[in-house]
């Protein structure tokens, strides 16, 4: 097997699997990072990078948000477009082994099991988005409209900009 074969996530095979076409950026990059520094390393547009996280419903159900990276859950919001009471966010130390993925290489695509899947509705204005290719130094740019039928995904509204401290 040569060296030089890029090493495939399994976010990337199922692209593959589904003929979707998408491009890769890696970066040097040791352990987690938020979003806004891996923006800044590749020089991906901020307003078109989208982060991958995931909630934990009253019923115990997960669900995955996509969202920007320079805007936040609103729990409230993401709990009435997944027709839930409440959600909450799971703890870091939980990221694994409910997705399969680590903390800051978490894709909205090829997780463990598939769960309800919700893009913010900002995505669709966009030919291409950026978001997590399954491992720490890896992003996916592809469309909007791909990452949704691809992840089962539907569009809503749950993002608030982040309040400043």
């Amino acid at each position: 097997m040569s060296k030089e074969k890029e090493i495939k996530t399994n976010a990337m095979r199922i692209l593959d699997r589904e003929k979707v076409s998408y491009q890769v950026l890696q970066y040097e990059c040791g352990e987690f990072i938020d979003g806004m520094h891996s923006a800044e390393l590749t020089g991906a547009p901020v307003e078109q990078s989208f982060k991958t996280l995931v909630a934990k419903g009253k019923s115990g159900q997960y669900y995955v948000f996509v969202l920007p990276i320079a805007k936040e859950v609103d729990l409230k919001k993401a709990a009435r477009t997944v027709g839930e009471k409440s959600v909450e966010m799971i703890h870091v130390k939980e990221i694994t082994a409910v997705t399969g993925y680590v903390r800051g290489g978490c894709s909205p695509i090829g997780m463990k099991k598939r769960f309800p899947t919700v893009i913010e509705q900002s995505a669709e204005q966009y030919d291409r988005i950026y978001v997590s290719g399954g491992r720490i130094g890896t992003t996916l740019i592809l469309s909007p409209e791909d990452l949704c039928r691809v992840s089962g995904a539907e569009y809503g509204d749950f993002a608030v900009e982040v309040e400043e401290q």
